[in-house]
């Protein structure tokens, strides 16, 4: 009977090993497909949750991965700062991980993502003589000087953020100072943001103190790069 017990007790530590190697395995080979996809400087950290996870990888299907990119640039030229995601139902055979990791057929059921455009994206976008500043507390505004009819003035106003096709549009919500003509003419601007990293549609904006944050969602996306 005791040696029964050592060999179950062994049993279960060398199968929790194996786990814990696995799951290893298979984050390198999901951060590396999502390098390689969107042409990273570094690798995504990739964790896959649930235990045990050896049950998970025979099944050839992960219920939860979350996914943490860093600083990259959308095929439009937005600036992201950082995209975090949750990956549901990710399809992944073992067998093809195995066999031939290259052209393993990685996608995800549905993923949660939320993508921060930078502030210098914004800035880069505004007219000429503003700047973004403000973030985190659900606002933006824009500094700076504009010039009207020949005249250049000192302009601060809040901004308001809305989904559009392809992007985001800021425009005044406030102007402060000096009043300016055709003020919500002259102060909106587009961001184009509709190309965003694992096929994300846009679903709602926040100001962060980054810059935007980009609620998002996605179905059916293929991760191999």
């Amino acid at each position: 009977m005791r040696k029964l017990l050592v060999f179950l007790v062994l049993l279960g530590v060398l199968l929790a090993v194996l786990d814990r190697v696995a799951v290893a395995g298979v984050e390198r080979e999901i951060a590396r497909q999502v390098a390689a996809q969107y042409d990273l400087p570094a690798q995504p950290k990739v964790e896959v949750h649930g235990i045990p996870f050896l049950t998970q990888a025979v099944a050839g299907r992960y219920e939860k991965i979350t996914l943490s990119m860093g600083g990259m640039t959308t095929p439009d030229g937005a600036k992201v700062a950082k995209v975090d995601a949750v990956l549901r139902g990710v399809r992944a055979p073992l067998a093809d991980l195995v066999q031939n990791a290259a052209g393993a057929d990685i996608r995800a059921d549905d993923v949660e993502g939320t993508v921060v455009i930078s502030r210098e994206t914004l800035s880069a976008r505004a007219p000429r003589g503003l700047k973004i500043e403000g973030g985190g507390d659900d606002s933006l505004q824009v500094t700076g000087e504009l010039t009207v009819a020949g005249i250049t003035v000192p302009v601060t106003a809040k901004m308001k953020v809305q989904v559009v096709r392809g992007g985001v549009r800021l425009s005044p919500e406030s102007v402060n100072g000096i009043q300016v003509p055709n003020a919500s003419r002259l102060l909106s601007f587009d961001v184009p943001i509709g190309d965003l990293p694992l096929n994300l549609e846009i679903k709602r904006v926040r100001s962060v103190p980054e810059g935007l944050a980009v609620d998002a969602v996605a179905s059916d996306v293929p991760l191999r790069g």
